[in-house]
């Protein structure tokens, strides 16, 4: 299993932090447009506990996954936990940790993920997903600046 972790600082209250990442249409902000990242579904104003998100993304032109993950649990202002139920990996928990701190909004990612125990998940990893995966959240860093600035 791969485990990742971001931290970025962002200058906001806690209040606008959780606004912006407790609101489900604010995902496509914040994802490279290359994925060509496409909601399939109505979302609500806010996450909740249980919620599934269905969307498809394509991170390799002319193949398109459908993905769906599932809030496993919130604690307002504090964390949310989204898990994949159907996707391309064969596990992915993504944790989202808030912290208020004198410069802003600490946000912190950890991520667990396994591709797959074949050769074929093995050599995909090494070619191409474990990269890929790594540009979303490089990607997400630039664009939060460009939203909300050093």
């Amino acid at each position: 299993m791969k485990y990742l972790s971001f931290e970025q600082t962002i200058p906001v209250t806690m209040e606008q932090a959780w606004e912006f990442f407790s609101t489900p249409a604010n995902l496509n902000q914040i994802t490279p447009p290359g994925l060509h990242f496409k909601i399939l579904q109505q979302l609500p104003d806010k996450m909740y506990p249980g919620i599934l998100f269905l969307y498809e993304v394509s991170p390799i032109p002319f193949i398109r996954f459908k993905w769906a993950t599932e809030i496993t649990a919130i604690s307002h202002h504090q964390f949310f936990i989204d898990e994949q139920r159907i996707g391309p990996y064969k596990f992915w928990h993504h944790e989202h940790h808030f912290v208020q701190t004198e410069n802003g909004v600490l946000m912190t990612d950890k991520l667990y993920y396994k591709i797959g125990k074949s050769i074929f998940g093995w050599l995909a990893g090494k070619l191409f997903i474990d990269k890929k995966v790594k540009e979303i959240f490089e990607f997400r860093k630039k664009k939060l600046v460009e939203l909300f600035g050093e």
